[in-house]
């Protein structure tokens, strides 16, 4: 696929997501050492079966950290954090077309981990999960232009 669709999509990086054993222990640690604080959450996804919370320093900050800790035993995160602790796994991208992100990311090689579902931690804007040829997750989020009002 060519940039020129890429950047049709309007990608924008939005969070590097880091996986926790719990929130409260990284949330005060990340306050501590380097100002960082909860814009978001804690907040429950049944759907993701996992605990999130969202820190920034400040309004200015380009990124957010994305905290995020198993539920359940089940949970895709436990699998992550059983490998070997604390652990960035993520980088999410917000796209103006998550649907035909998708199918770009299908186009270039990808596997479609999880297609589009509604997510809590983005008040009910979609998601979608996708695993590159070079073994990297992407998470991408659909912008709040891009949400379709529910009819």
């Amino acid at each position: 696929m060519s940039s020129e669709l890429s950047s049709d999509l309007g990608f924008k990086l939005l969070h590097v997501g880091v996986a926790v054993p719990s929130l409260a222990p990284t949330t005060e640690m990340l306050s501590t050492l380097f100002g960082y604080r909860v814009i978001s959450g804690p907040f429950d996804d049944p759907i993701q079966k996992v605990s999130v919370n969202f820190l920034t320093t400040s309004v200015e900050d380009k990124v957010e950290i994305e905290l995020i800790a198993p539920s359940t035993g089940d949970s895709p995160i436990a699998s992550i954090l059983a490998k070997g602790g604390n652990s960035s796994y993520h980088l999410c991208f917000e796209t103006s077309d998550i649907d035909q992100a998708v199918v770009h990311a299908k186009a270039n090689g990808c596997i479609v981990v999880s297609p589009p579902v509604p997510a809590v931690a983005f008040d009910g804007r979609r998601i979608a999960w996708i695993y590159t040829r070079t073994r990297q997750l992407f998470e991408l989020v659909e912008s709040k232009s891009a949400t379709k009002p529910v009819e």
